[in-house]
């Protein structure tokens, strides 16, 4: 399987965000895989370099934490929703993370932009479910 879809990453940690690359490349062979360990880097690349991918006509997956120093990711959700419609309509965003908080699960699952929300550590089960729902 080669070039399925494209995805995003958004973790400050770094190790979680190497364990995505090589999950995601485990379960789809090559594939593109940006990741980001600054969630303001992830939202600049959403924001000015993404548009210029989005008529490859291949299905993109963010994963964003939440727990993250600087700007967290319900910060970054509202900076995401205000982007135009022709990206957020590209992009099928899931929080991934390791909270166990009911309410982050609840206000996920309650957020339009959101798709749902998955426990760490991704897997390559999931990452096929994903691309082939």
């Amino acid at each position: 399987m080669t070039n399925l879809a494209s995805f995003i990453v958004i973790d400050d940690d770094p190790l979680n965000n190497t364990i995505c690359r090589l999950t995601i490349k485990k379960a789809l062979g090559v594939t593109d895989v940006k990741t980001f360990t600054d969630p303001l880097e992830g939202l600049a690349y959403v924001t000015n370099e993404y548009p210029e991918t989005i008529s490859n006509n291949r299905p993109t997956f963010l994963f964003l934490d939440i727990n993250m120093p600087i700007m967290n990711g319900w910060e970054f959700l509202e900076q995401y929703d205000i982007l135009s419609d022709s990206i957020k309509n590209s992009i099928k965003l899931y929080i991934l993370s390791s909270s166990v908080d009911d309410r982050d699960i609840e206000k996920a699952n309650a957020d339009r932009n959101i798709v749902t929300y998955l426990a760490k550590p991704i897997t390559k089960e999931i990452i096929i479910d994903l691309v082939n729902s």
